[in-house]
């Protein structure tokens, strides 16, 4: 009987989580389930290359 509690107590609290996440999403906070991801691909982006590259040419410490 108490494993069936658990179970139940458990399934209420995912819930709960779940209409919190959503109330978030929708004031704007969180992406949960009803918003899709962005398209990154139009996003700007730092060259992670060149910011590697720039780093070795720093002078050395003595």
């Amino acid at each position: 009987m108490e494993i069936v509690i658990a179970f139940l107590f458990v399934a209420i609290v995912l819930f709960g989580v779940d209409r919190l996440m959503l109330w978030l999403e929708r004031r704007g906070h969180v992406n949960w389930r009803r918003t899709k991801r962005r398209d990154l691909s139009g996003e700007p982006t730092a060259e992670l290359d060149t910011l590697l590259a720039h780093s070795s040419q720093e002078p050395k410490r003595p």
